[in-house]
C-alpha cells in the first residue's frame, strides 16, 4: 500500500479519531489516505494555530491524542505557539506537517526549512519519515510517548515523495500498559514524614486533575485538615471555599528609580 495510506491505517490502529488543520500540496497525498476512513474524522480550520489549540483542548479533555495538521515552511510555524503549549501543559498530541520532496530538500527550495529542529525543543520527539517501513513503528512511538506520563505533543514529518512510497507492512497493534505506583516503602517513609511535620502544606499541580485524583484529596484533606495549594493548571482541584484551601497572594511594589 502506498505510505500515505499506511499512515493512516496506523493512525486508525492507535485509536485516534480527529485530525484538525489545514491542507495543502505537501500533505495532499494523506489528505486523499484520509479521506475514506471512517474512524477517523478531519475538521478545517482556519489557521494552523486553532487546529493545533483544538488538538491540545480534545488531548486534555479526553486523555487521547489528537492530530493537528500542517504543510511545510509557514505552515508548520503556524503550528508552534499551540504545540509548545500543548507540551507545556502536559496535553497529549500527535503534530503531522508536510515536507519538501526529499531530492530537492538540499538546495532550500520553495518553503523549505528545518521543521524537525524547530520542533525538537518544544515536544517530546520530533522525526521526519525517512521511508515508508519506518512508519509503524514511529506512529506506535509517537502515540505512546504522547500518552505516557508526563504527556505532550510527538512530531511527525512526513516529505511529499516518502507520502507515495508503498510498503507491504502492517500497522503495530498498540499495546496498553499500567501506569507505576510507589513502592510501599516509600508510600510508608512519605506517612512517616508527614506525621512528623509541623505544619505540612500540599501543592496540588497539574498532574492531580490529570489523572482525576481530585476526589482523592478532597478527601485526604477533609481527614488530615492540611491546606492545600494549587498550581495553575490544578484549579478547581479542590474546592475554594474549602477550610484546607490555601491562596497565594502576588505582593506587586512600585519599581523605584
Amino acid at each position: 500500500m502506498k505510505a500515505s495510506d499506511l499512515l493512516v491505517k496506523c493512525l486508525e490502529e492507535e485509536g485516534i479519531e480527529y485530525v484538525f488543520g489545514v491542507p495543502d500540496e505537501e500533505n495532499a497525498d494523506f489528505m486523499i489516505s484520509l479521506e475514506p476512513s471512517e474512524s477517523i474524522q478531519f475538521i478545517l480550520t482556519r489557521h494552523e494555530q486553532g487546529a493545533a489549540f483544538m488538538a491540545e483542548v480534545y488531548g486534555r479533555l479526553t486523555g487521547n491524542p489528537a492530530v493537528c495538521l500542517g504543510t511545510l515552511g509557514p505552515g508548520a510555524t503556524n503550528l508552534v505557539t499551540g504545540v509548545a503549549d500543548a507540551n507545556m501543559d502536559r496535553a497529549p498530541m500527535l503534530v503531522l506537517t508536510g515536507q519538501a520532496d526529499s531530492k530537492r530538500q538540499h538546495k532550500e527550495s520553495h518553503q523549505y526549512m528545518s521543521v524537525v529542529e524547530m520542533f525538537k525543543p518544544i515536544t517530546k520527539w520530533s522525526q521526519p519519515i525517512l521511508h515508508a517501513d519506518n512508519i509503524p513503528e514511529i506512529v506506535r512511538k509517537s502515540v505512546r510517548l504522547a500518552r505516557t506520563e508526563k504527556p505532550g505533543a510527538c512530531h511527525i514529518e512526513l516529505a511529499e515523495d516518502i507520502a507515495e512510497q508503498e510498503s507491504n507492512l502492517l500497522p503495530l497493534p498498540p499495546k496498553r500498559f499500567r501506569r507505576p505506583v510507589s513502592d510501599d516503602k516509600i508510600v510508608d517513609r512519605a506517612f512517616k514524614l508527614l506525621k512528623q511535620a509541623k505544619h505540612p502544606v500540599i501543592l496540588a499541580g497539574n498532574g492531580c486533575i490529570r489523572k482525576r485524583a481530585s476526589k482523592q484529596l478532597r478527601a485526604f484533606c477533609d481527614r488530615t485538615g492540611i491546606g492545600v495549594i494549587s498550581t495553575f493548571m490544578a484549579k478547581g482541584a479542590v474546592d475554594i471555599d474549602a477550610p484546607y484551601a490555601l491562596l497565594l497572594m502576588r505582593i506587586t511594589r512600585p519599581l523605584l528609580n
